[in-house]
């Protein structure tokens, strides 16, 4: 029996949870948070749709106390403050430093087993801070960004193209950031053909725009960080986890010459199996798509060094 704990009742980690529970991904999922009643009152309301919905899955909620989430498999952290308009990943690193890291160390002490989900913000810097100050198996640590910037990749070429997102394949690697993000128009297809050659080059220049301030986008029509699409992006991994799918998704991961970097994570193809991420793939990077990678690896380190001035790291 599969045991899963989200970390944060916010909006992500509820929609997270309530997804997880409806797919039947565990027998007990537990939704942990800080501020009293929340994390309680949205279990149970997700359990009140249980006999509308037909899952057997038990959602539970709990304040703070992290003896609840032992033996868990799988470990989503979403806590940390959310975006708020005008303020980028790397505004956040400061608060949502100290919280990852504490929300790392208290899981490990009931679930040492755990394989990590990180969705919390600057998210490749987070990742980073959680299998740093862990010292877990580099394969126990995951990145969710990835999969969110490429299911958004995905949604505005389906719209370019007028067809269903399902039979668009599309993949975002790099940094999860507004900048630092890679869309690779190259390898996107619409049922095996090149989306190249169905679209001008002014239209898919504005589709890789458009993906690259996608949560930008959501932030500043919702005055807050999205949810539906991060939630279920987050629930799409675990599933990948906790059914064995040898899936392949873009993750951050940990990097140790792959993609010509090391001692950083960042999104990349992998394959995701009950170990974790199992396998990173080689897309074979041409020099412009070599070149913004490194780019976006600059970035990404500059923010981690923040970790370092803070004493977090």
């Amino acid at each position: 029996m599969k045991k899963i704990t989200v970390i944060g009742a916010g909006n992500v980690g509820a929609t997270c949870a309530n997804v997880m529970a409806q797919k039947e991904l565990a027998s007990e999922i537990v939704i942990l948070d800080i501020k009293e009643g929340v994390s309680e009152g949205k279990a149970l309301d997700m359990m009140q749709t249980s006999a509308l919905l037909g899952f057997d899955s038990r959602v539970i909620g709990v304040t703070s106390d992290y003896s609840k989430t032992a033996n868990s498999d799988v470990v989503v952290i979403t806590s940390g403050i959310p975006r708020k308009p005008g303020m980028t990943r790397e505004d956040l690193i400061g608060i949502n430093a100290g919280i990852v890291k504490d929300v790392a160390q208290n899981i490990l002490k009931y679930s040492p087993n755990a394989i990590l989900v990180i969705i919390s913000n600057p998210m490749d810097t987070m990742t980073y801070l959680a299998l740093k100050s862990t010292g877990l198996p580099k394969n126990r640590v995951i990145g969710m960004g990835g999969i969110l910037d490429s299911s958004r990749f995905k949604c505005y070429l389906s719209q370019a193209l007028n067809v269903p997102a399902s039979d668009v394949q599309g993949v975002v690697i790099g940094g999860h950031g507004d900048t630092t993000m890679i869309p690779l128009a190259r390898f996107a297809t619409y049922n095996g053909i090149p989306v190249s050659s169905l679209l001008d080059g002014e239209t898919v220049n504005k589709v890789v725009a458009d993906t690259m301030v996608g949560g930008a986008t959501l932030t500043k029509f919702l005055g807050t960080s999205a949810w539906y699409a991060p939630g279920a992006a987050g629930a799409a991994l675990v599933e990948a986890i906790i059914r064995d799918e040898k899936k392949v998704f873009p993750c951050c991961v940990a990097l140790d010459g792959e993609y010509g970097q090391s001692d950083i994570c960042m999104g990349v193809p992998v394959v995701i199996g009950e170990n974790g991420w199992e396998k990173i793939v080689d897309y074979k990077l041409n020099a412009e798509e070599q070149a913004a990678f490194n780019k976006s690896a600059d970035a990404v380190r500059s923010m981690n060094g923040v970790l370092k001035e803070m004493n977090v790291l």
